[in-house]
This record gives C-alpha cells, structure tokens and sequence, in this order.
C-alpha cells in the first residue's frame, strides 16, 4: 500500500508540523510496511526531518521555465496548471490513500483564493481521476471569507471518503456549505497524540514565583493584505508588552516562545518594547520551532497566555491551566471542550486588565484548574485510540479494499 499524506509542512507552522508528526507515528506503527509520501510546502525540510518519500505541493512539470513562462504569457496561467495537473496524476498513479492529516485545512486565514484553496482542490480533483481515496482526518473548518475559495475548499471536502472534525464548530461550519455529514466523524486534534517531552529538569518550582508562559504571533488580521493590518499588528505588540511588563513588575516570571517562524518578528519586536529593567520577575524568550519545543517551554511554566491554536493545545494537553487570545473560532471551541470558555478573549480587542485579573483568579488555584485538566485529556486520548480503530478499519485499504495483512491483524 502506498499512502501519501498532503499539508502545509515545513512551512514554518509548528502545528501543521506537529499533525503531520502525530500521523507518522501512528502510520509508521499500524503500517509498518506501508510506503508514505509526503506533499509539502517545503520538501527538503520535512525529508530531513522526518526521513520519508517528499513531493512539492506544486508539482513540477517537464517545461524548462523559461517555455512555462511563454505559454503563460499567452495562454494564461491555466495552461500552467493544467500542465501541473499532468505532473499530480503521475505522482498519484500507485497511491492508494490520500491522508490530510488534522490543520485547519478548510479556511482561508491569510490565504489567496489560488494559493492553499486551489492547492487542495486541485490535489483531491487529481486524486479522483486516479481512483486515490480522500481522507480528511481530525481537520479544522472555518470560516471561507472569499467566495472563490470556498467554492475550491468546498469541493475538494466533498470528494472525501472520509471525513472527521477536531471540534464541534468544524463540523457545523461543513455542514453550513452543505455538504452532507452524516457519516462524518468528531475527533480530537491528531496533535493531542503527540509523545510528550521528558520532563526531567523541566518541571516548574512551586517554591519560586510563579511562572507566566506567553505564546506571541504576528498577528495582522485574518485577511492577506488586510487594509488595518499595520494598526492591528502594533495594537497588539504594545497590548503584549504592556502584559508582559505588568506581569513582571507583580513579581511573576515570564516566558515568551513562538509558534511559528514568522512570529520572530512579533518577539523581537515586543523584546524591543520592554525596558531593560524588567522589574521584580525575571524575562526570559526562547524561539521555539516545533511543538516539541512549544512542549518544553511549556513544561516550564504554572500557566499560559497563547493566540496560536496549537500552543493552546500544548499548553491544554500539558495540564497547564491556559488564557486563549485566540483570532478564530478554534480557541474558543477547544477552551470550551476544557470547560474554560470564560478564560477566552479575541486577539484583536482583548483588555489587558481583565487578562492580569485572570491570571490571579489560576494562580490561586492552580491544583483544581490542573486535576480538571487533567480528566478532559484522558477522555481526549481514548477518542484518539477510536480514531486509530476506524482509520485501520475504513481508510487505510488499497484500491481494492484490502487492509494490509498486519492491519488486519492488529485489527484481531
């Protein structure tokens, strides 16, 4: 069986990083003998990373650049993709499963209606002339702000053969487009499946002060090219900095970590902020590449403050009681699958004096926020292993509905 897994990785997103790594792990032990390949934004990266088979997401075709750009010139650039389509059916031939592993694969945050929408569109349309299944697995959906996009995203969800929802608002939100969900499934976030770093030497000091962790991003609206984007972008550096300062003049530590490489920028930038007295807590940042990192800087604070919707997850599969500044619905429905629903504000009109209040309301409890935690992840993990069950059962198959032979057997 061959299997290919499609994504953005090795982008530079963490979370789309840590969803591909959750899948390998899972693949590469129910599946020992299956081949995998993997159609990436950055094929080099994710090769040396994780040791698989890699393609790019826009497949190349046998033109010398130079004709390619000819015939764009005046055919349009159709003739190009048509000619990319050529390339994706040649990679698809011996493909049995097309896999999209967890992200929030059907919404368009950041994103041109030619850019991820008609990538995936144009990967799932290729995989169906080839008789390739379509599998959906834990996405994230929503919301589809422009018309084109949602049109793409939309009918390459319906070629799926299967299809499940790392929350409630997903799910919704598909069938809102109206697709029929009637065989879809509702399952945790694949990055919850993660193999937790080890925890010796990184394990929090309830004797010291409390430690303070805060994810920052570089946030400017959900829009590529958003008109308010710059406005945006420094409201919510001097919001951070001001929380951060606050935090450490109360006597709280603080660490700043990243969830993705473009959030350098927001770090230096708010490190910049900040005076060079940083109070009475002590200031420290690291820049953080993967959720593994993400993982391990959180292992070493009380508790968190994060916008990125995975280093909420890290935070939440940690136990560490977490404040969501999120910027879509995702934070909010994972908040609520904790039942911390109150502990949410949106990154574009969160009131600091109402975050420092929290922060006091978790830190004088911090055991009771932990202990619920800690139930709503044994839940999470036995939903996950359901998943592993039914994946093994209905997706991982050849063409000619065959399970390979130690699946079937792990089956039994």
């Amino acid at each position: 069986m061959k299997i290919a897994l499609l994504g953005q990785f090795g982008s530079g997103n963490s979370g789309n990083d840590g969803s591909l790594e959750a899948m390998l792990g899972f693949l590469r032990s129910a599946c020992p003998d299956a081949a995998l390949l993997c159609i990436c934004s950055n094929p080099a990266a994710i090769r040396e990373r994780f040791r698989l088979d890699v393609t790019g997401l826009r497949a190349r075709t046998a033109l010398f650049p130079p004709t390619r750009r000819w015939l764009d010139s005046r055919l349009g650039r159709n003739i190009g993709r048509l000619l990319g389509l050529a390339s994706i059916l040649r990679i698809l031939g011996d493909v049995d499963v097309m896999v999209i592993p967890g992200t929030g694969i059907l919404d368009d945050f950041q994103e041109a209606p030619f850019g991820w929408p008609f990538i995936v569109y144009w990967w799932c349309f290729a995989a169906r002339l080839r008789g390739t299944r379509i599998a959906f697995v834990s996405i994230g959906a929503g919301p589809i702000r422009g018309g084109l996009s949602r049109w793409f995203l939309t009918s390459a969800a319906r070629m799926a053969s299967y299809r499940s929802y790392r929350d409630d608002f997903s799910l919704r939100y598909v069938q809102g487009l109206g697709i029929d969900t009637d065989s879809d499934h509702r399952f945790p976030d694949l990055a919850f499946g993660l193999q937790e770093p080890a925890q010796s030497g990184a394990v929090r000091d309830r004797q010291k002060p409390a430690t303070v962790g805060i994810g920052v991003m570089q946030y400017r609206g959900w829009e590529r090219d958003h008109a308010n984007a710059d406005a945006i972008y420094t409201t919510y550096i001097a919001k951070i900095a001001t929380l951060t300062r606050r935090l450490l003049d109360g006597g709280r530590d603080v660490r700043l970590f990243m969830g993705d490489r473009a959030d350098e920028k927001a770090l230096d930038d708010i490190l910049a902020t900040l005076p060079q007295g940083n109070g009475a807590g002590h200031l420290s940042a690291t820049r953080t590449a993967s959720l593994q990192a993400v993982m391990g800087e959180v292992l070493k604070v009380d508790m968190a403050i994060v916008s990125r919707f995975h280093n909420l997850l890290c935070a939440l599969k940690l136990g560490r009681p977490t404040l969501s500044l999120g910027y879509a619905e995702k934070n909010d429905e994972l908040m609520a699958a904790f039942d911390r629903a109150e502990f949410c504000q949106h990154i574009e009109c969160f009131d600091v004096d109402q975050v420092l209040r929290q922060v006091d309301i978790v830190l004088d409890d911090l055991t009771a926020a932990e202990s619920a935690i800690s139930r709503h992840n044994i839940a999470i993990r036995a939903e996950l292993r359901r998943q592993e069950d039914l994946l093994l059962a209905e997706v991982l198959v050849d063409r000619r509905g065959n399970a390979l032979p130690l699946v079937q057997d792990a089956l039994r």
